[in-house]
């Protein structure tokens, strides 16, 4: 093990630490370090929104979350040797929060979730949930429970949400320009299509001053997933996992980021995940010529790992492609996903929850979304399951009717939404 390759101490922000990561991608963002095929290192990662976000009862934060400011990623790190056309092999050893701090700074033995409003990047449920909400988790070990959401606990599948090989100039290319495309047949829309480059906020690690403001403006944001991996926001990629990122640049400069203590498939909040800063242990190796060997012409490769928790009981719910005005749409899985979550929102509302409390614990809870039918014309049929074993009371139907909970303080909202 090299040791730690990337520390951050938690009392200063991203801008301000020892080495700088990046918060762009671009092929001519140095790396932070040379790592050898075969080399284990350790990494801290930083908190998506860099103490933005803190730990309170109040949503105003979530409302005006710096979206131009995210994700503070660790890296990039060159891996000696590696070449465009290669696969890097990247083996996740262990992950977890800030160890042994306690503090204001997500990832200090807390996390959070939140809805996104509308006028700041909205959600998967965005017209159902146009405004800012909030739910803030303490962290137990390996368990997760919240004062804003009560009468659940559950284990945490801690992992990172984004990981990433740094793009080629005609790959980085080709996403700013078929982006833009789409951008342009609704430059208006709220929230937007995409997010074009935005030198204002940047991070670009230790390229050249005279050079910031070029990159600056060509540099992808890291909101989405693209070929070069990203921010998949693949929550079983956890301890024990091995992926295979396509090389696009000499010594493919991977990076990591954007940790999440627990997460229900599809983040479907957009802060979906229980967000934190913390730290990995990786180890690396380097297929030559692997793109060719296995067919890899873009996206990754994984094998996840082994450490989910293990449920043995669920409650399903299932959703069709069909808006809630009644109109039929051809297999759109999308919809139908939506359809889903809605139905189990509905649900758990019959027991206590207000509609907010319900959205955030199946984006952060460790539920399971899957495309149960995607050829029966013309309905799509998704389905969302949630473990039964994380509520503190009986969640199944029965002739008693839903059991009662205390909701607590509830979710905070922000005081000032954009968008009723």
């Amino acid at each position: 093990m090299l040791g730690n390759l990337f520390p951050l101490d938690s009392s200063k922000p991203f801008t301000d630490q020892e080495k700088i990561g990046h918060n762009r991608y671009h092929p001519e963002i140095p790396p932070v370090a040379t790592v050898k095929p075969g080399d284990s290192f350790r990494v801290d990662s930083r908190e998506w929104f860099d103490g933005a976000i803190k730990n309170d009862d109040s949503a105003e934060d979530i409302l005006n979350a710096p979206m131009k400011k995210v994700h503070g990623l660790s890296g990039p790190f060159r891996i000696e040797g590696a070449q465009p056309g290669d696969l890097l092999i990247v083996d996740i050893l262990d992950v977890g929060p800030i160890p042994q701090e306690q503090g204001p700074l997500a990832g200090q033995g807390w996390g959070y979730t939140g809805i996104f409003a509308k006028s700041n990047g909205g959600s998967f449920l965005v017209e159902q949930f146009p405004d800012a909400y909030k739910a803030v988790w303490d962290f137990h070990g390996p368990w997760a429970t919240s004062r804003h959401i009560p009468g659940v606990k559950f284990e945490g599948l801690i992992h990172p949400g984004i990981m990433a090989t740094a793009p080629s100039a005609e790959l980085l290319a080709t996403w700013n320009a078929r982006e833009a495309a789409l951008i342009a047949t609704d430059p208006d829309r709220v929230p937007p299509l995409a997010l074009p480059p935005e030198p204002e906020e940047s991070v670009l690690g230790s390229v050249p001053q005279a050079d910031r403001e070029r990159i600056g403006a060509e540099a992808a944001r890291t909101a989405p997933p693209r070929e070069n991996g990203g921010n998949q926001d693949i929550k079983n990629l956890t301890k024990g996992t091995r992926a295979f990122y396509p090389v696009f640049v000499e010594g493919a400069n991977f990076s990591v980021g954007d940790l999440h203590f627990s997460q229900g498939d599809g983040e479907i909040t957009f802060c979906g995940g229980i967000e934190m800063g913390g730290y990995m242990e990786l180890h690396v190796d380097v297929i030559k010529n692997g793109m060719e060997l296995y067919g890899v012409s873009e996206n990754a490769i994984f094998m996840p790992g082994r450490q989910d928790p293990q449920f043995s009981e669920w409650i399903a719910f299932s959703g069709t492609s069909v808006t809630l005005d009644g109109e039929q749409r051809y297999l759109d899985s999308h919809l139908s996903y939506q359809r889903a979550i809605l139905h189990a929102i509905d649900y758990l509302a019959t027991f206590g929850y207000s509609p907010e409390q319900a959205y955030l614990l199946l984006g952060a809870a460790p539920v399971e979304g899957r495309l149960s039918s995607v050829v029966d014309i013309p309905n799509s049929c998704s389905t969302v399951y949630i473990p039964t074993a994380i509520f503190d009371f009986d969640i199944r139907p029965s002739a008693d009717g839903p059991h009662q909970i205390d909701p607590g303080i509830g979710a905070p909202k922000a005081a000032d939404p954009v968008f009723g």
